[in-house]
C-alpha cells in the first residue's frame, strides 16, 4: 500500500457528538483527545512522516466562552499527552491574539522534540487562512517562493486530508499546502473514532491517481 508522507486531520463533530449523548456542546472537546493520540500512533505504525491536526481557528473563537475555553483546554491537554510520546511538535497559529493559549507559546518558535523525536506533528491553534497568507498580500511574491512567505512555511505539502463529522469542506485548512491533497470524509463524529476509519482512508488513497497536475 502506498502511504502518504503527510496526513492532515480535521477532527469535526465534537459538539454534535456531545448533543447526541445528552451533553452540552462544550463537553465534546475532551472526548476528542484519545482519538488524536490513537491517530498519532497509527501514523507512526504505518510510516507517515508528517501529521497536521486542526486544533481551532480564529473564527472558532467567536463561539460562546464556555466552548472556547473547552477547546482551548483540549488543545493544551493534547500537547501534554503528546509530550509523553516520541514526536517532533510545531504549533502554528496567531500568537499575537489574546485567544492564543500562552501555555503553547514555547512550541511555536521552533520544532520541539519529545522523547526520541521522530514523526513531525503540526498543531494548528488559533489558525486562520487569512492570517497564514497575510505576508503574500504585502509583497509581490514569485510562485517559486510562495511558501517561504507563509506563516505556516515550516509545514510541507499535504498528501491526504481526512475529515471526520461528515462535512465536505476544508474550512480554511492550510490552503497552500492542501492544493493537491486528496480529501477523504468520514461520516462518524470525531469522538467515535475507530482504527478502521484510518485504514479505510489509506486504502482509498492507495487507489487514487496522484499526478500533482502533471
Amino acid at each position: 500500500m502506498r502511504i502518504p508522507d503527510h496526513i492532515g486531520v480535521i477532527p469535526d463533530g465534537n459538539r454534535r457528538w456531545a448533543l447526541s449523548h445528552g451533553l452540552t456542546r462544550e463537553k465534546g472537546y475532551a472526548s476528542g483527545l484519545k482519538p488524536g493520540l490513537e491517530v498519532f500512533k497509527l501514523c507512526k505504525k504505518v510510516g507517515v512522516k508528517e501529521l497536521t491536526f486542526y486544533g481551532f481557528t480564529m473564527d472558532n473563537t467567536k463561539r460562546p466562552s464556555t466552548q472556547t475555553e473547552a477547546f482551548t483546554k483540549a488543545c493544551i491537554d493534547a500537547v501534554e499527552m503528546l509530550s509523553r510520546e516520541d514526536a517532533s511538535l510545531l504549533v502554528v497559529g496567531n500568537t499575537e491574539s489574546p485567544k492564543f493559549p500562552r501555555e503553547l507559546l514555547k512550541y511555536t518558535r521552533k520544532r520541539h522534540k519529545f522523547g526520541k523525536g521522530g514523526l513531525k506533528v503540526n498543531f494548528l491553534v488559533n489558525y486562520g487562512w487569512h492570517w497564514d497568507l497575510y505576508n503574500l498580500k504585502q509583497k509581490k511574491v514569485k510562485k517559486s517562493k510562495l511558501q517561504k512567505y507563509l506563516n505556516s512555511s515550516d509545514i510541507s505539502r499535504v498528501d491526504l486530508i481526512i475529515r471526520w463529522g461528515g462535512r465536505r469542506r476544508l474550512s480554511g485548512f492550510l490552503p497552500v499546502q492542501s492544493i493537491y491533497a486528496d480529501f477523504y470524509v468520514i461520516d462518524d463524529y470525531w469522538p467515535d473514532f475507530k482504527p478502521e476509519h484510518f485504514y479505510e482512508a489509506l486504502a482509498w488513497y492507495d487507489k487514487q491517481d496522484i499526478t500533482l497536475g502533471g
